[in-house]
């Protein structure tokens, strides 16, 4: 199991999390996944940088494999998701998976056309997955559905075929995903109900294929600090999926969020100061059928959540996981 870091475009400048990226290499991250918002969930967070612009940036600066979010069909044409694709690949073969997902109107209603219904959303989804499938593969592609295509082909090509994962959170999304994506990407939910999208993805065609999990946590000095971060960062967040879907403007999580008391935000981000606590808690999640952890630290202290687990969190995990396969090997 690999653990990655996130870097949230909608929480730090590009040159900031170009220099976190290289902070989690060195701690012992696995991997980096990254976000991609043309505007934050609120004003606090403050920022939103162009996810492909930076993959150029950090793949260069770094060694480590790289995932992100993508929700082509509206925002970006399919055919400009695949030529980007193809560009980072091509210069980084065998580093990049990308989760392709349906979107949210926050993000993707900055073209002016109208937000559609989540099923015109999905559908719109497989044609650009399908589409730029084909086009990694060189072929021309002429298409006519939710999204149209004009003599597309692509000239430069990765050496190496990137993963296309899909990124859900409802059992339904990920039954669906099952029949076409290459992974899922997912977020951590109550464990009930996320074991009943772990499930549906595998009892649908992904038996084999693997899975990531986005972990939200708050770690600082106190727990105090801890809780005071994740209420400031992302406390609009928290949300059913169809809220996040269809909600427009920060002002608009903002208002959403008015209500929310910090003891809400424990049902929804691992709030700690304690190491051994977040040990405890991404064992437990890699008890589940997935293959890999992103720890997103959600309050501003990068750098001390870097180090420490660095130097603790990781390597004590990575221990317990050596453990018990030779006990699993013994017996």
């Amino acid at each position: 199991m690999r653990i990655g870091y996130q870097a949230s475009h909608e929480q730090f400048s590009p040159g900031s999390l170009l220099r976190l990226a290289k902070l989690a290499e060195e701690a012992g991250f696995n991997f980096i996944n990254s976000s991609d918002h043309f505007k934050p969930w609120n004003e606090n967070q403050g920022h939103s940088g162009f996810s492909f612009a930076w993959l150029g940036a950090a793949m260069q600066s770094t060694s480590l494999p790289y995932s992100m979010v993508c929700a082509p069909g509206q925002r970006y044409h399919p055919a400009i998701v695949a030529q980007a694709i193809a560009t980072l690949t091509e210069m980084f073969p065998g580093r990049l998976e990308v989760a392709l997902g349906s979107g949210e109107a926050i993000n993707e209603q900055v073209t002016g056309d109208t937000w559609p219904a989540k099923p015109e959303r999905n559908q719109r989804l497989l044609e650009c997955a399908q589409i730029i499938k084909r086009l990694l593969r060189g072929e021309t592609i002429n298409h006519d559905g939710v999204v149209k295509v004009r003599d597309a082909r692509l000239y430069t090509l990765p050496k190496v075929q990137p993963p296309l994962y899909c990124a859900a959170l409802s059992p339904e999304t990920a039954a669906w995903a099952g029949r076409w994506a290459d992974g899922l990407l997912t977020a951590h939910q109550p464990i009930e109900h996320l074991n009943k999208v772990i499930s549906a993805f595998r009892n649908n065609g992904g038996k084999a294929k693997p899975i990531i999990l986005k972990v939200q946590l708050s770690y600082a000095s106190t727990e105090q600090q801890a809780l005071t971060g994740a209420c400031e960062q992302w406390s609009t967040n928290i949300f059913d999926s169809h809220v996040l879907s269809d909600t427009r403007t920060p002002a608009d999580f903002e208002q959403l969020a008015l209500n929310v008391q910090p003891q809400d935000m424990y049902e929804h981000v691992h709030i700690s100061s304690s190491k051994e606590e977040f040990v405890k808690i991404i064992r437990c999640y890699s008890e589940l059928d997935v293959s890999d952890l992103v720890l997103h630290n959600v309050n501003l202290g990068q750098e001390r959540f870097i180090e420490d687990f660095g130097k603790y969190v990781i390597p004590e995990v990575k221990e317990c996981f050596k453990l018990e396969n030779l006990s699993n090997a013994k017996h």
